[in-house]
């Protein structure tokens, strides 16, 4: 008898509540323990992206830079 069916057989005696208890454990760990899915365009993307600031770039911005859109504390 395999994992999976020894698991079956186990839950197969619980009361309903339990097994869906079971059950809800069991997705918990699928989620953890599967892997991040992955797709051609995601990794595409990260690849486009990285190194996108460059070493030129300027850290020494000021709200006097900024276009005149909105006053920043008017928003609630």
């Amino acid at each position: 008898m395999t994992l999976a069916e020894t698991i079956y057989e186990h839950s197969r005696r619980l009361p309903e509540t339990a097994a869906y208890e079971v059950l809800a454990f069991i997705q918990t760990l699928e989620q953890r323990y599967s892997p991040p899915p992955s797709s051609d365009y995601t990794d595409a993307f990260l690849q486009a992206i990285a190194g996108g600031l460059s070493d030129d770039f300027p850290d020494d911005i000021t709200d006097a830079d900024l276009g005149i859109d909105a006053a920043r504390d008017t928003f609630d």
